[in-house]
């Protein structure tokens, strides 16, 4: 982790407009993402967790202050494939088999079928799916299906790693797992992650900075940075240290519901 702030919003505001009048999803939320860091943002749902997500990924458009990703806007990144992006669902082609899925994104940038197999065995191998290139989606549990969609987010290697709660549908034991696994991948690969949870163990297990949000219109309560070391085993969750972060994310929690009100 470096002081290179690779993400930088400043006062950004996103309103949507319906037929029942605006919809304030983002309200003067100001923030800097460091190279390396892991960031989570937790809060109610509806709070703008994910459509500040995406509005790093082009994918929302906001309607006041200003994004820049690697220095440039979010348009100009997505070009460039800067960042992966994982969404809540693995969003795998049923007829395409892992490989093929992991595959797609490089067949539409125009890799050549080499380099496009070893950047598949690689990414395989980072989410320990090593050897089930030709299996179908519907053969392999929802976690595996989740670690290929990380997997196909790692295949064209960009820098960065956009998560939108992609272990909220599983079971806890499989969370812990998939938890471990990415704590590793995020060591061995130094990529900067940005993640969206509801869960505050799993904010505080996985970051080096914790992203605390209101109700609507989503502003930012608290941003913890967290003193746990870059190594640690899931027994961690039981440390006073561990303990004390999260009670200060929950009070974050509160206190943004009493700003709401």
């Amino acid at each position: 982790m470096t002081d290179e702030t690779v993400i930088s919003a400043k006062d950004l505001s996103l309103t949507f407009q319906t037929n029942d009048g605006p919809v304030h999803a983002l309200k003067d939320v100001t923030l800097d993402v460091r190279k390396g860091d892991f960031v989570s943002f937790i809060g109610p749902s509806g709070c703008g967790k994910t459509t500040f997500l995406r509005c790093m990924a082009d994918l929302e458009h906001p309607t006041g202050g200003t994004i820049t990703v690697n220095g440039v806007s979010p348009e100009e990144a997505r070009k460039s494939r800067a960042y992966g992006y994982v969404f809540q669902a693995a969003g795998l082609y049923p007829w395409r088999t892992i490989g093929g899925n992991i595959r797609m994104p490089l067949e539409i940038m125009g890799y050549a079928k080499a380099e496009q197999d070893q950047r598949v065995a690689r990414v395989l191998e980072l989410v320990d799916l090593a050897g089930f290139e030709k299996k179908f989606p519907w053969q392999l549990s929802g976690g595996m299906q989740q670690r290929a969609s990380i997997a196909r987010a790692l295949s064209f290697d960009a820098d960065i790693l956009l998560m939108d709660e992609p272990f909220g549908a599983l079971d806890e034991i499989v969370r812990d797992h998939l938890n471990e696994q990415l704590l590793s991948l995020w060591d061995r690969t130094d990529k900067t992650i940005c993640f969206v949870t509801h869960s505050i163990p799993e904010a505080v297990y996985l970051s080096t900075k914790i992203v605390v949000m209101s109700p609507r219109p989503g502003r930012i309560t608290d941003v913890i940075e967290s003193p746990l070391p870059r190594e640690r085993p899931l027994d961690i969750r039981d440390t006073p240290e561990f303990i004390e972060i999260a009670h200060r994310v929950r009070d974050g929690l509160r206190a943004g519901y009493g700003d709401a009100i």
